[in-house]
């Protein structure tokens, strides 16, 4: 078996990726979106009509509502497509925008699910993507109690995943890649060896945390830099990856071995800590990292947003 293939064997592969066409070759379980890969994939030919077709939604809504509107039929839109093609879930995510402020993430959240259940998916297909901030994580516990399940996403430390476990959410998406980018920057290396890599060590010890104390959140690393990463975390609940790394695993046929159980996690993990809302702005206040990486994540996908819904007021000729 080629690595991608030995990978699924304790890992749950899911595809970081808006485009539709990519899902075929790599057969994924799930499927994860953002705004900035919608953003990508809403200007291929392709996919128009799944424009064309929430502008259409949009018009017969409320002027003051309607760039929303539009923007949650798109992203809808696009989730039905991926899920005809694969067994699992899509990630749909929140506006970013939205991620200081828990009622409208969990009004918003209902809408998406709405949109979603009355194009005939059931939510249980359906994660809901919200920032990891102590607003974000709030809303999500409460969408939990009402059976919509949350991906918390944008997640740099562990006082972010210790808070998520508490709060009952069904997913954590740690992003390895760009804690990878902040370490590089401000200590000056180009390279880490995997098992050093910043990363990969955060989620190792995220992983040990969530096994040793029962919590029943997945972990899934995101935002991967290079294939060292991907097999150092070999054992994660699940991994989504990029299409050009999925490739990369493909082509590689030497033994992989499972990096992340949950027997060694058993004595390698910390005792439980339940983060007050105090406890969790401090621990974020110490972590430069997570700060930093936290505001810019949210900034980004804001932006891509906004690029976004400029790309369809020009497409309906506005």
């Amino acid at each position: 078996m080629n690595q991608l293939e030995q990978l699924r064997a304790f890992t749950t592969v899911v595809a970081d990726t808006g485009d539709i066409g990519s899902l075929a070759e790599f057969a994924p379980t799930d499927t994860t979106t953002n705004p900035s890969l919608l953003l990508q994939a809403a200007q291929k030919p392709a996919y128009a009509h799944l424009l064309d077709d929430a502008l259409g939604f949009g018009a017969r809504v409320d002027a003051g509502a309607r760039d929303d509107a539009i923007m949650d039929k798109l992203a809808v839109n696009f989730g039905r497509e991926i899920l005809a093609l694969i067994p699992g879930r899509v990630s749909t995510e929140v506006d970013a925008r939205l991620s200081f402020d828990t009622g409208a993430t969990i009004a918003r959240a209902e809408r998406l699910i709405a949109l979603y259940e009355d194009a005939g998916i059931g939510r249980e297909r359906v994660l809901i993507k919200i920032a990891s901030t102590w607003e974000g994580i709030r809303a999500a516990a409460e969408l939990e109690r009402r059976d919509i399940h949350c991906n918390l996403t944008l997640l740099f430390s562990f006082a972010q995943a210790a808070a998520c476990a508490e709060a009952g959410v069904t997913l954590i998406s740690p992003f390895v890649g760009r804690i990878l980018d902040w370490y590089r920057k401000h200590e000056g290396r180009d390279a880490y060896p995997a098992a050093e890599d910043p990363g990969v060590r955060s989620v190792t010890r995220i992983y040990n945390y969530f096994k040793r104390n029962g919590y029943r959140t997945q972990i899934m690393g995101a935002s991967f830099r290079n294939s060292d990463e991907i097999r150092a975390l070999a054992g994660c609940d699940l991994l989504t990856i990029a299409p050009a790394l999925m490739a990369e695993l493909a082509a590689a046929s030497a033994p992989l071995q499972r990096m992340l159980d949950p027997r060694t996690a058993m004595e390698l993990g910390e005792a439980k800590a339940a983060p007050t809302e105090a406890a969790f702005r401090w621990q974020m206040n110490e972590d430069a990292m997570a700060t930093e990486k936290l505001a810019e994540g949210i900034r980004k996908f804001a932006e891509d947003t906004q690029k976004l819904q400029a790309f369809l007021h020009r497409r309906a000729g506005e």
